[in-house]
């Protein structure tokens, strides 16, 4: 893992491959920033960051293997409940102890499975120039994913509708610390539930060119993304099938239940080599144990249950382990993010990822219900749990709120902010002899000041990052500029984004072949609602 680069840089947002373009270009600014087309902001290249410091770890070797010990007696003695007939059957003809959709498995079988999932692997979207890496020492970040309501200053809180899910998917291409394009970044609650899956990759494939995920809400829609990615790839299903190119992302019925849609999506992907993220959802005191360590045990037992089921079905298959575990807060049972709970349960979930052997996903969740301070400490807390515990994924990195119920334009762009700083953060320090400066400090000598050395001179402009959000001036300019506070400066900044931004080209061809497959699969009925 030591040998990765630490920062794998790709083109910045314009250069595409292929010879597309993908909505801005190079020009000057601090630290290597990349101008998006026009003027909105100047951000950071599109890179994929490398976190080279070592991992907090809370647990002792000791503990660990008490957690594992844990997870392992809860798969041995109680079993997980698989809602799944044919998950069952695989589980059964594989050694399991089968109880009606109980389900029983000994640590042997799951050791031994584990040992086929990567480490590693790349997903390579249409656009190739924006592949990505989960696991090893890549850290990856993709937009909210799946609140019914979304919000800004101007218009408040409201239901998502298709226009809104399309100024997310803007903000979502736009953005360069933003690696893939998760879930729907808002629910279109205008489109039939029947047909939304279609109208809802067709525009996530069109107005963005990063890899996508699709939803594990039964065989029709996992089907109909598969074949729409395969399209807009210009694929062979031989080609598809040869190489990762989107993901799902399932999550247990907490405590120790998969449900059936879930698991049918899953198993579909498997097959097709697609990737699988599987993610318990074990909130402490309500759905798993009050204790940390009780939690992060049932959570991998949860999360490595579907994982020997789906290398059981396809050896070899890419998949992660998911964590969920937070607290609730005892007085009303609502749930808390950013909480020193959630930052201690999420670095003792990447030790136990890493002595699986499995890339690890978390969140960047907040239970605020605005834009303000609390949303900001509460994501900056889960962030740094992700940085410091390895997470290579990191679900919900830009809009969330309201403990995932609501996604907020002015809060994407503050997150935004702080995903550059922490990409900034993870960037090498290095102490050669021009690091060290003597000459310089000798120069100046004592009392002196280093804004005018050569030293100086020949690395202002990049030494240190420059946020595109923050405002660095002194209260008497602030206020003599409006006194403009944070989420104001951010609202002005999403509407300039989707003022300018253009989507990437995609083959014309390519385009017709998607709308028909659109038009034909909507014409059939899309996907039943009955689940």
């Amino acid at each position: 893992m030591a040998s990765d680069p630490l920062i794998s840089e790709a083109p910045g947002d314009g250069s595409t491959g292929r010879g597309r373009r993908g909505g801005g270009r190079r020009s000057g600014g601090r630290a290597g920033n990349v101008r998006g087309k026009g003027a909105a902001i100047t951000q950071m290249p599109w890179s994929l960051p490398v976190n080279t410091d070592k991992p907090t770890e809370p647990l002792s070797e000791e503990d660990v293997q008490a957690v594992h010990n844990g997870a392992m007696r809860i798969l041995e003695e109680i079993g997980i409940e698989f809602l799944n007939p044919e998950s069952v059957e695989i589980l059964r003809k594989a050694g399991c102890i089968v109880d009606g959709e109980n389900v029983r498995m000994d640590r042997e079988l799951v050791m031994a499975q584990l040992k086929h999932a990567p480490d590693r692997y790349t997903m390579t979207p249409r656009n190739p120039d924006r592949a990505i890496t989960v696991g090893g020492d890549h850290m990856i970040f993709g937009n909210v994913s799946s609140p019914p309501n979304c919000s800004d200053l101007d218009r408040g809180r409201r239901t998502g509708t298709r226009e809104s899910y399309r100024d997310f998917l803007k903000l979502t291409q736009y953005f360069n610390c933003i690696h893939f394009a998760g879930g729907y970044p808002v629910e279109p609650m205008d489109l039939h539930p029947s047909v939304r899956h279609l109208d809802c990759l067709y525009d996530k494939l069109t107005i963005t060119d990063k890899v996508v995920h699709a939803y594990s809400l039964g065989k029709e829609r996992v089907e109909d993304v598969m074949e729409m990615v395969r399209i807009a790839g210009a694929m062979s299903r031989e080609e598809f099938d040869a190489a990762p190119h989107m993901y799902t992302n399932i999550n247990s019925t907490s405590p120790l239940k998969h449900d059936h849609p879930m698991l049918d999506g899953a198993m579909r992907l498997a097959r097709h080599g697609q990737p699988v993220v599987v993610t318990p959802f074990t909130l402490a005191g309500a759905m798993a144990p009050v204790t940390l360590a009780g939690a992060v045990a049932q959570s991998m037992a949860e999360g490595l249950a579907a994982i020997v089921l789906l290398q059981l079905i396809n050896p070899g298959c890419p998949v992660a382990i998911g964590t969920f575990t937070s607290n609730v807060d005892m007085k009303t049972g609502a749930p808390a993010f950013g909480t020193p709970d959630y930052m201690r349960a999420t670095q003792m979930s990447g030790q136990m990822a890493r002595f699986y052997g499995l890339p690890l996903r978390s969140t960047n969740a907040c239970a605020a219900n605005v834009a303000d301070s609390q949303s900001a400490w509460e994501s900056a807390f889960s962030l740094w749990a992700a940085v410091s515990s390895h997470t290579h994924m990191v679900y919900h990195a830009a809009g969330w709120l309201e403990g995932g119920l609501c996604a907020s334009y002015e809060k994407f762009i503050m997150d935004c902010e702080t995903l550059q700083q922490m990409i900034a953060y993870m960037k090498p320090v290095t102490a050669t002899e021009d690091d060290i400066a003597f000459d310089a400090i000798k120069e100046v000598g004592h009392g002196g000041h280093f804004f005018g050395v050569g030293h100086t001179q020949e690395r202002y402009e990049t030494a240190f990052y420059g946020p595109f959000l923050s405002d660095w001036s002194n209260f008497e300019n602030w206020e003599d500029r409006g006194a403009v506070h944070t989420p104001e400066r951010a609202n002005k900044i999403w509407k300039q984004i989707l003022a300018e931004f253009t989507p990437p080209p995609i083959d014309p061809a390519i385009d017709e072949e998607l709308q028909a497959f659109v038009a034909k699969r909507k014409e059939e009925g899309g996907a039943p609602t009955d689940y």
